[in-house]
């Protein structure tokens, strides 16, 4: 019998492997750390880098120095945090969200093609992506209410 933390492991597990051959197999004109940097920015909207540290599991010397790379670019502007004076909140500009657009497009770009070959061998695997991706979107937004999943920590 499978149990929803097995489920849940093998789904991650596919999810993940799918990312990383999709990652691997694509030409970024935004290099890929970046392009992490400004989806997790798309998902949670301003901010400050230490949420965006602790979101990407990286450091805060390290998500400052990519901020400062966003920045560069004109992807991210830095705005006052209307909450505390001292601190600031990073959030996509219009480029930004142009980037991160082309960044998605690559890469299903390169899953396309892979996609069409399923489709040819299995006519019914494209309704069957489909429920995939809705499913997905499904267990999303559960895990977006609160309570669905232990709270993110908050930086001091």
């Amino acid at each position: 019998m499978t149990t929803t933390t097995d489920l849940g492991t093998d789904l991650l597990r596919a999810v993940a492997r799918l990312n990383r051959w999709t990652t691997r197999h694509t030409t970024f004109t935004v290099p890929a750390a970046q392009a992490r940097l400004l989806a997790l920015l798309d998902e949670l909207g301003p901010t400050r880098v230490s949420v965006l540290a602790l979101a990407d599991h990286s450091s805060q010397p390290t998500a400052t120095a990519q901020v400062n790379r966003l920045e560069a670019a004109g992807w991210v502007r830095r705005d006052g945090d209307p909450g505390d004076a001292r601190a600031c909140r990073v959030s996509l500009t219009e480029a930004g969200s142009a980037a991160l657009a082309e960044a998605r497009r690559a890469r299903g770009a390169v899953l396309a093609p892979v996609l069409e070959r399923l489709v040819e061998v299995d006519p019914s695997a494209l309704a069957r992506v489909t429920d995939a991706v809705l499913v997905i979107g499904e267990l999303l937004d559960v895990a977006s209410h609160p309570g669905a999943a232990p709270a993110a920590p908050t930086p001091q």
